[in-house]
């Protein structure tokens, strides 16, 4: 008999552990739920902020008033590669994301930091 109260004691103790344990689980759900809605016009304005790789090169191209071709033979690639990568068809490869920031007269990593993806 005694056995018997202390199985059940123990499973009470168990359950009522389990409630707390999803009452919180529940609570920080509903939390997050409300913070993402309220931050949605932070998020709609981020997204038409948000550049790609091939706008933010061809913006510092343009801004260097540069030509597609200019940007080619100074890099050692066909002009048709130059456009690819500002319409977002391709990528340039590790060493000619380099040579574009050298050649526009930034760092790699400022012109990476414009893009978000």
């Amino acid at each position: 008999m005694q056995t018997f109260s202390t199985i059940t004691i123990i499973m009470t103790v168990f359950f009522i552990i389990l409630l707390g344990v999803l009452g919180t689980l529940i609570t920080l759900t509903i939390r997050a739920l409300l913070k993402y809605i309220k931050s949605k016009d932070v998020r709609e304005e981020k997204a038409k902020t948000r550049k790609s790789l091939g706008e933010a090169i061809k913006e510092h191209r343009t801004r260097c008033r540069m030509t597609q071709e200019f940007v080619a033979e100074a890099l050692g690639v066909s002009r048709q590669a130059v456009s690819k990568w500002e319409s977002g068809t391709s990528d340039p490869s590790t060493s000619n994301l380099v040579a574009l920031a050298k050649l526009y007269d930034i760092s790699a990593e400022e012109l990476l930091r414009e893009v978000e993806r």
